[in-house]
């Protein structure tokens, strides 16, 4: 059974991931253009709006921001993985951290076509000079999340035809990225006593 505390609170989610992707790209796709987003929601980051559960409907005029997969990473885990040791020296018996890559694809429909590749070109841009989004370089970015590393994946033909198929739709202009790396904590730990001085006894 899952415990309603096993994901502490100030550990990054997964929505607030793509929150801040989508205001940060936005922000950035209105500075270039030099329109403001509040004024037009064209070349604006969304997130997809359909009651269709067959196939997927990105919005006309806009770039469409969606999460494509989750995988937990097995590279990275701790050495003491039932352990973790807090700021002031207490140490908890937890279970191990969950650390994913998340894959989100960012896709962009234009009935201009050009218009689809100069975002995308835009946003490949941007995450060429911001490969590591972290406080210093994206104040947004929540303080349950430490850094989000962006790393650009580029499919083989029948993989990319087999991902827009389970999109129910055909293909348009986007990116896919794997991001690292987001952590799940457990917030339930019991601490442990402190290891006290033992002496042994030997009888002759």
């Amino acid at each position: 059974m899952l415990n309603s505390r096993s994901l502490t609170p100030g550990g990054p989610m997964l929505s607030e991931m793509l929150v801040v992707l989508k205001e940060t790209v936005s922000t950035y796709l209105s500075t270039v253009s030099g329109s403001s987003i509040a004024d037009s929601d064209q070349g604006q980051v969304v997130f997809l709006e359909s009651e269709r559960v067959d196939a997927l409907d990105f919005k006309l005029g806009a770039i469409s921001l969606l999460l494509a997969n989750v995988e937990e990473d097995h590279t990275l885990r701790s050495g003491e993985p039932y352990r973790r040791t807090l700021p002031d020296g207490t140490v908890l018996k937890v279970q191990p951290s969950i650390h994913l890559n998340a894959y989100v694809l960012f896709v962009a429909r234009f009935k201009d076509y050009t218009q689809s590749l100069r975002y995308i070109s835009l946003i490949l841009q941007f995450f060429l000079t911001h490969r590591v989004l972290d406080h210093e370089n994206t104040p947004a970015l929540s303080d349950r999340i430490e850094k989000l590393t962006m790393e650009l994946l580029t499919l083989p033909f029948s993989e990319q035809n087999h991902l827009w198929s389970i999109l129910g739709s055909a293909y348009h202009p986007s990116l896919l990225y794997k991001v690292r790396m987001v952590v799940f904590q457990d917030d339930s730990g019991v601490v442990v006593p402190p290891v006290t001085e033992t002496s042994v006894r030997s009888s002759r």
